[in-house]
């Protein structure tokens, strides 16, 4: 079969292994305008797999750059989302397209819904392998139906009726910095933001900066209309530090200067076995494909939580971030909110 012939689109058959996302391999495609021209015939079949499964994995692309990846992202997202209140280190390389976030690769990143706590967020994440590692690092997805639908009924009823809510202290020693975490070089541009997105924001005596913000943890599909658990409760919660490093944090900072915090919506605490609890229920809806050149998973950031295996040897995985949603579109149970001052203390 030539390349001219694959790009008239034929329906694509999806394998459905235990523990893994739903796959396919692409038909033969000689170069990136070729994919493109393929990827945008199959669109429409795409999408309702999305719809359906959350997350899905094509194998066999030509995609081998930045740049190819970009012309592949054009051709299936062509609205982007900025990164907002950024919280973890990419590497930008233009054009809309980041390095998965760039920790060190010993250390798992937990399952997550990105940018959870900004007011719009990327509906479509796209994630492309340029250098796969010889050992680990997938990137895993959990079906946040499936976490909404098995986490202990309490737990659910609080967080349906307060929502969540994050606490961020900002340093250049131990954090994201406030000018990198909100692109602005002087204060009074930081309180705008926030002013505009719900946050509250207190300046300390050294100098250093302090924010809140109450979102809602379940929300519904704009498109599915589907129920998810979608937050960072878990992710950014003290519990989930290492015992030794979150003691001496908190020894060193205290409580109100941890990096990251997250309590629910009416300032109650997280306790270390609900924390086991969410872990578990994510785990138990986990799937994880590893990585070869040329993948490409796309995942709906509504229906899916996503996170990073550790790993060993080189490993390099792109992503962008698009078709933007406004969290009061997806019928949210609590309305975000700017926090009251006392939780920042």
């Amino acid at each position: 079969m030539t390349t001219a012939a694959v790009t008239e689109f034929v329906p694509l058959t999806w394998e459905l292994a235990p523990g893994a996302p739903a796959s396919t391999h692409v038909p033969p495609l000689d170069d990136v305008e070729a994919a493109t021209r393929w990827l945008a015939a199959a669109a429409p079949s795409l999408r309702a797999a999305l719809h359906e499964h959350g997350t899905i994995f094509l194998r066999g692309l030509p995609i081998t750059g930045v740049e190819e990846f970009g012309r592949v992202r054009d051709a299936l997202m062509p609205a982007r989302t900025p990164y907002r209140e950024k919280a973890t280190p990419r590497s930008d390389f233009g054009n809309g397209v980041f390095s998965s976030t760039d920790l060190p690769a010993a250390q798992p990143i937990q399952m997550h819904n990105e940018n959870s706590y900004t007011l719009t967020f990327p509906g479509l994440l796209m994630f492309a392998c340029l250098v796969a590692p010889p050992e680990g690092g997938a990137t895993p997805v959990a079906d946040c139906r499936r976490v909404l639908a098995e986490l202990p009924p309490a737990l659910v009823a609080k967080m349906r009726a307060t929502g969540w809510l994050l606490n961020r202290s900002y340093s250049e020693h131990i954090s994201t910095d406030w000018r990198t975490a909100f692109a602005a070089d002087v204060p009074a541009d930081v309180e705008n933001y926030c002013a505009q997105n719900l946050i509250t924001c207190q300046w300390q005596s050294d100098g250093h900066l302090r924010t809140s913000q109450l979102r809602p943890g379940i929300i519904t599909h704009p498109v599915t209309g589907e129920q998810v658990w979608f937050n960072h409760l878990a992710f950014w919660n003290e519990w989930s530090l290492d015992d030794e490093l979150r003691e001496t944090l908190i020894d060193e900072f205290g409580h109100a200067d941890l990096p990251f915090n997250t309590l629910l919506g009416d300032g109650s605490l997280l306790t270390r076995e609900e924390l086991r609890v969410l872990r578990t229920t994510y785990e138990a809806a986990t799937v994880r494909q590893q990585w070869q050149v040329g993948d490409l998973m796309l995942v709906d950031n509504i229906l899916c939580a996503h996170g990073r295996d550790p790993y060993r040897g080189d490993r390099k995985i792109v992503v962008a971030m698009g078709e933007p949603v406004d969290i009061l579109d997806c019928a949210p149970t609590v309305d975000p909110a700017a926090s009251a001052a006392e939780q920042l203390r």
